[in-house]
């Protein structure tokens, strides 16, 4: 294992080398004190009552935890940033099978976990023939170990859950810790996250501020056509500002790949919230779980990350590649 690998996998000295990420984390540092302050001072001035006040605070406290558990592992090391992303695969295929019940099916379930572990494998060794085929792989060995309990009826559903399961939490969210092998994957992770996250926000401000035809109410009844179009302008323009530097010297620089980038995160992101916003309209449930005071589960904190993942990974790996420069099979040695 060459130095340069050593390095790109558990070394956090060169963490803060890249501008983006530089200032995107003195950033979020300095965001978390101001934005306590402004509580404070909006409920002192008595601009927001009671109720509003312990609202925001629990979604404080919830962020004071999560910005560290995302921003920590990219910082460390590619290794940890692969295996917290599989912890959260993991964890959010937990929330996903106790919802639907498909965690009484205990072989597909186990075949979902173990096909999750080798997708975090796969991403470890940096070997992408492997990740690529465990799709596919995975998907067959669902649909044989649904047949062990000798029960037709019922098999398809069986199979749909397992297999929508780990396409969601295995395979598309996998597409993140694989980022991991690229030298440049602190500020691409970064920008991938703090976008989606921005595409929520800005969906939100001018879907409340304009907003009054709905989106798709039936599903979303807090979504609407305004703020839909608001989160794609103005997330598209905060990838444009930001990956101009994350992808300098790239072919991706230039003005039509970020803004085409913008648009595939943005309406990404919206249609993974809507994916999850279905499942929960399905199943009859507010929440997929309450791991997240104030915020649901992991999944309802997640979900518009789910289909950006591969969008943006396949996006990028088509252009300029993933990984292209790193060692790959750095634990088989292939």
């Amino acid at each position: 294992m060459s130095s340069e690998t050593l390095e790109r996998l558990f070394g956090a000295s060169h963490a803060l080398d890249h501008p983006v990420t530089l200032i995107v984390t003195i950033a979020l540092a300095a965001l978390l004190p101001v934005t306590l302050a402004a509580i404070w001072l909006l409920a002192k001035t008595g601009r927001i009552d009671e109720k509003l006040r312990i609202e925001l605070m629990r979604h404080y406290w919830s962020w004071l935890v999560l910005i560290p558990l995302i921003l920590g592992p990219i910082l460390l090391g590619a290794k940890w940033t692969i295996v917290g992303v599989g912890l959260l695969s993991l964890l959010c295929y937990r929330e996903y099978a106790r919802a639907t019940g498909l965690f009484r099916e205990k072989t597909i379930s186990l075949v979902v976990v173990l096909g999750i572990l080798m997708v975090m494998f796969a991403a470890l060794d940096h070997w992408y023939r492997l990740f690529v085929a465990l799709v596919p792989i995975t998907i067959g060995i669902i649909a044989m170990a649904a047949i062990l309990r000798d029960e037709p009826k019922g098999y398809i559903q069986r199979v749909a859950l397992g297999v929508l399961g780990f396409a969601l939490f295995g395979s598309c969210l996998g597409h993140l810790g694989y980022l991991a092998n690229d030298v440049s994957y602190r500020p691409m992770l970064i920008l991938i996250f703090l976008s989606v996250e921005m595409n929520d926000v800005f969906g939100f401000i001018v879907g409340k501020s304009l907003g009054q035809r709905k989106l798709i109410p039936n599903t979303s009844p807090t979504k609407t056509i305004a703020g839909a179009v608001g989160a794609l302008v103005l997330t598209t323009l905060l990838v444009m500002g930001l990956g101009v530097f994350v992808f300098q010297g790239t072919v991706l620089a230039i003005f039509v790949h970020l803004a085409m980038l913008g648009v595939i995160i943005s309406v990404m992101g919206q249609f993974g919230a809507l994916v999850l916003a279905s499942i929960k309209c399905d199943l009859g449930i507010k929440d997929m779980a309450a791991t997240i005071p104030g915020q649901g589960g992991l999944l309802d904190r997640f979900d518009s990350i789910i289909l950006v993942a591969p969008a943006v990974f396949h996006y990028i790996n088509y252009f300029v590649g993933v990984g292209v420069a790193q060692s790959a099979s750095v634990l088989t040695g292939g």
